[in-house]
């Protein structure tokens, strides 16, 4: 099947949220089983807290302020995709993924460091996980997607053309494990056949598990 034939599928991330990291997966599955492309894009829990931190859990609060760990990484993926272009983007989520929550070495430089060696890019792009260079570029990435599902949401959001021409556009979904085979594929065609329906909002139950990355 030819690229040209494939739905474009836009999904924004943080690599901090490991719920995200779970549906990422998942989308990476329906690749396989539905004639579908993942574009990837960064998005910032960072930006979408910075003016509700008083609300926020102490623990969270701190790693969304200014400096916290919630910054580095979307910023080292905001500058690799600037200085190195939008194919780099998924191999160094996937790569930060990996380290942060299927290897639990956590959120740091260091884990930061070795996620760019295995996705092949030069070291120094660490340098910019605390600098601004690039924020500007980041909370366009952050808006783009964001805008198209409200404030009310979080990480990630998956966009792909509507059969009118507008975007289809959801938050989620949050599942654990990912979806494999023929399971990904009813679950995408799910969401899809639930979002693409004009006033439809959500669909929630509570969590009783926690993210599992088998």
């Amino acid at each position: 099947m030819s690229e040209a034939t494939k739905t474009p599928a836009d999904f924004w991330f943080d690599p901090l949220c490991p719920w995200a990291w779970l549906t990422s997966r998942w989308m990476l599955e329906v690749e396989k089983v539905r004639p579908v492309e993942v574009r990837w894009h960064v998005m910032s829990l960072a930006v979408l807290n910075e003016n509700k931190l008083d609300e926020l859990p102490e623990e969270y609060r701190d790693n969304m302020r200014p400096g916290g760990k919630a910054w580095g990484p979307v910023r080292v993926v905001t500058a690799a995709r600037q200085l190195y272009g939008d194919d780099v983007v998924g191999r160094l989520y996937t790569a930060l993924g990996t380290r942060f929550h299927n290897e639990g070495l956590g959120v740091n430089r260091e884990s930061i460091a070795a996620a760019l060696d295995d996705a092949g890019l030069p070291a120094d792009l660490i340098e910019y996980a605390g600098k601004d260079t690039y924020d500007a570029e980041l909370r366009a990435s952050h808006k783009e997607g964001i805008d198209l599902v409200g404030q009310e949401v979080g990480t990630p959001v998956i966009a792909v053309p509507g059969s009118d021409g507008d975007q289809i556009a959801f938050f989620g979904p949050v599942v654990t494990p990912a979806p494999r085979g023929e399971q990904a594929a009813r679950l995408w065609d799910g969401t899809l056949m639930v979002a693409s329906i004009p006033g439809f909002y959500e669909i929630k139950r509570t969590r009783t598990a926690a993210p599992s990355f088998d």
